[in-house]
């Protein structure tokens, strides 16, 4: 009886250890994915751009990332669809992001006076 309940056991910690094994390499395999995206992203950006408006990206980047994913996604579409002559400039890049930036608004405080 003892000896079947430490087969059993045993049989349930290989059955453990082959799933934590196929989840390590399914991780790696997502992340080796997400690597070679990036790459692939950062390379269509070194053609459609130039280091200028690159560097100014990458800053904004760290400020803003959602912003900078959204004009790179942009960029890179409109640079599949051959839609953009030559490289972007850092004055292009600038114009395109004045016109992705919200409106702000102004906010004006008016003080009400006390009467006493």
């Amino acid at each position: 009886m003892a000896g079947e309940d430490e087969d059993e056991l045993e049989m349930l910690r290989r059955r453990r250890m082959q799933n934590l094994n196929a989840q390590m390499q399914q991780q790696e395999a997502m992340e080796d994915q997400k690597k070679r995206v990036e790459e692939g992203r950062k390379e269509a950006l070194r053609q459609i751009m130039d280091p200028v408006a690159r560097e100014r990206l990458g800053r904004l980047r760290m400020t803003y990332p959602e912003v900078a994913e959204n004009v790179e996604n942009q960029l890179i579409v409109l640079a599949s669809q051959g839609r953009l002559g030559r490289k972007v400039s850092d004055a292009d890049l600038v114009t395109i992001l004045k016109r992705v930036q919200p409106k702000k608004r102004d906010i004006k405080i008016k003080r009400i006076g006390r009467e006493e």
